[in-house]
């Protein structure tokens, strides 16, 4: 038996407690009752303040390689491919992983840093537009999904899904037309104008939706995983799904505005 070990039975913490010292007196009881109550770190399990934690971490270092991607915007490129193969390598992953999580954050950082720079130097005060309008779009929807104004459903996720894919064909497209010089614009298709109106801005609407229901079923997953108690590991899942909506809206309203400026 383990507890044979003489390293164990010498000391109190590996000995069997008497009865005086099993029964708590009465203030004792009180002091635990007054005590602060137990955190995911404690718990082991997911709760919303650790996932905060996580989410705002996250950022920090997100915003710290957007410094560097504006100093060195020739990093742009590479950081953008970089990024890419991280998030689809944290979105199959079974288990979340906050190093590789971290490390798609720095990735993104840069290429945020380096694209904000670009579209600064061509419209300037663009970047703070940017910022803004997405600040605003997290904090109307979380403030929504709080007060339980919204809130995901089977049939709206559907309609979300197959809204996206067809987002995400027409952007590929969209970028094989502009990479093989078949349309001249920088920004392809989105330049064309509908009844006076250039498709960028209308598609740029319904980007802005859809990452508005994103954000829904992000903190969606968050409210069920605390209330399932998931494991403490899994607040670093909430924290990705925020981060990639979040610079997913930044990017679509940085576009909007640079076509609506055109």
């Amino acid at each position: 038996m383990a507890m044979s070990n003489p390293a164990f039975t010498r000391s109190s913490a590996f000995q069997a407690p008497t009865a005086a010292q099993a029964t708590l007196s009465a203030a004792e009881l009180q002091k635990l009752y007054e005590g602060p109550d137990a955190t995911g770190h404690d718990t082991d399990r997911m709760t919303v303040e650790d996932t905060i934690v996580k989410t705002v971490a996250s950022f920090v270092i997100l915003v710290a390689t957007a410094v560097i991607g504006w100093m060195f915007p020739a990093v742009m490129i590479p950081a953008m491919i970089v990024g890419f193969v991280l998030a689809l390598v944290n979105i199959f992953k079974k288990e979340p992983s906050p190093g590789l999580i971290l490390l798609y954050a720095a990735a993104q950082g840069l290429f945020i840093g380096a694209i904000s720079m670009f579209f600064e130097q061509m419209y300037a005060g663009i970047v703070t537009q940017a910022v803004l309008a997405t600040l605003a779009v997290v904090g109307v929807t979380l403030a929504l999904f709080a007060s339980g104004k919204i809130r995901a459903s089977k049939k709206a996720t559907k309609v979300f899904l197959i809204v996206m894919v067809g987002y995400l064909v027409f952007s590929l497209i969209n970028f094989a037309l502009i990479s093989f010089g078949t349309i001249e614009s920088p920004f392809g298709v989105r330049s064309m104008t509908i009844f006076g109106i250039p498709l960028g801005i209308v598609l740029g609407i319904l980007a802005v939706l859809l990452g508005a229901y994103s954000l829904v079923l992000d903190f969606d997953f968050i409210q069920r995983g605390v209330a399932n108690r998931a494991p403490r590991k899994y607040g670093w899942r909430g924290a990705f799904g925020i981060m990639v909506t979040v610079i997913w809206l930044y990017v679509e309203l940085l576009r909007m505005f640079a076509i609506a400026r055109d």
